[in-house]
């Protein structure tokens, strides 16, 4: 049989434009800068939880009550800018960058520890391979500190899903002139939503997002805002209701966050390093555009549970094309052999218990056990599709283009209180 081609998908046009701190980067200090969660973490607690039952879904669907957190704080100044030297940092930027049919710019793949020995050897005698490009982001998404947080909010103890996915950045960058023609352009249309009462809808809401439709490939998501967005007009997550409706949650911002939906008001939490913990797997969502802000980079870290035990139905249909292949299957594979050995050694210390004090083998519960652990082994395996069948630079986007997004709260409120006045 013929060797299939690798087919590549056309990207969204490469960005004219680079981060705005392009370069400082490259001047930083060589030397590493050790995660400290005493200096480097800032949590302050959300200010309150979305439930999937909030948004419709009935408490039982995915593997956590919880749906999404309000924006709340979560890393210093100083961690956000350490970030920010390591993950654009031309060495990153030249090897780990990828786009695809739905963004423009990402950025991942390189936080993984390859070998304790490019710790020790200059990365330019060891091979590309082996080098560790983003220690400081690795060992901050890794300790128990900041896993702690994420867990709390998530409502069950989580890890990170595989190394190949922390810290997976999202960016979009424009020019000075872009970012204000935007920023005036948006403050007329406000005004005329506001002349005519919200009769012409939000057409600078309405402009195509970021990331369309989908569901993430991992249970949780913990989003983090790595630019300065005071100036930024829009950067929701549109949540997909159960009804069929929208909900949208403000995203994590570096200045002001908050959240904001149909049935809540903005509130302000902290100023800088702010997060959003979501259960991405389980709802359909995507991420608006943001206007007026030259810059917006986004750093999205997944989880799954802890526990080999709780079920994992984590998937690679939305990352198999902007990635590595190798090291991609060789992390899903290995934790997913593991979890599956974890259960099997647990399996067999019951039946050897059960037999030595005499009880007869659960003949009924043994075959659930097995018949459970081969869908997983086949899940596994369906997951794992070939190189050359996989299309690069391709994620599906769900077909969901035509719905209609809700007024934000702050537009609505400024056109009742203009038609009171009236």
């Amino acid at each position: 049989m013929a060797t299939a081609a690798v087919i590549l998908q056309p990207g969204l046009p490469k960005a004219a434009f680079k981060p705005i701190i392009q370069g400082q980067a490259t001047k930083r200090k060589l030397e590493h800068i050790e995660f400290d969660p005493r200096q480097h973490l800032a949590f302050e607690e959300p200010q309150s939880i979305v439930t999937m039952k909030d948004i419709g879904y009935s408490e039982d669907t995915g593997i956590s009550p919880v749906a999404v957190s309000h924006p709340f704080r979560m890393f210093t100044p100083e961690c956000i800018q350490n970030f920010r030297d390591e993950v654009l940092s031309d060495e990153v930027l030249e090897k780990c960058s990828y786009r695809s049919n739905i963004a423009a710019s990402q950025v991942r793949g390189y936080a993984p520890k390859y070998l304790f020995m490019s710790l020790l050897i200059p990365s330019s005698l060891l091979a590309d391979d082996l080098t560790r490009y983003a220690p400081f982001t690795y060992d901050a998404w890794h300790n128990p500190w900041t896993l702690s947080i994420v867990s709390k909010i998530a409502g069950m103890d989580l890890i990170p899903n595989m190394d190949f996915e922390i810290g997976h950045i999202n960016i979009s960058v424009k020019s000075e002139k872009q970012a204000l023609d935007e920023k005036a352009a948006v403050e007329l249309q406000r005004k005329s939503f506001a002349d005519d009462e919200g009769n012409a809808g939000c057409p600078w809401e309405d402009d195509k997002p970021v990331v369309g439709w989908h569901r993430d490939s991992y249970p949780f998501v913990c989003v983090t805002m790595l630019s300065d967005c005071t100036k930024m007009v829009g950067g929701e997550t549109a949540l997909k209701m159960a009804n069929g409706e929208v909900m949208r949650v403000r995203g994590p911002q570096m200045v002001g966050c908050h959240i904001t939906a149909r049935t809540t008001t903005a509130a302000d939490i902290s100023p800088q390093g702010c997060a959003v913990v979501m259960q991405g797997r389980y709802i359909t969502h995507q991420a608006l555009r943001a206007l007026g802000a030259q810059e917006r980079i986004t750093m999205v870290t997944s989880f799954r549970p802890k526990s080999p035990f709780l079920p994992d139905d984590s998937v690679l249909s939305t990352v198999r094309g902007i990635s590595r292949l190798s090291d991609l299957y060789y992390e899903f594979g290995r934790y997913r052999l593991e979890m599956l050995e974890q259960r099997i050694q647990t399996q067999i210390k019951r039946l050897r218990e059960d037999h030595e004090t005499g009880n007869k083998t659960d003949t009924k519960a043994l075959k659930a056990f097995l018949d459970e652990q081969e869908q997983f082994v086949r899940r596994t395996n369906s997951e794992m599709i070939p190189e050359e069948d996989v299309v690069e630079g391709h994620q599906p986007e769900m077909g969901l283009e035509n719905v209609k997004l809700p007024t934000p709260p702050e537009d609505e409120e400024r056109s009742v209180k203009r038609a009171k006045v009236a």
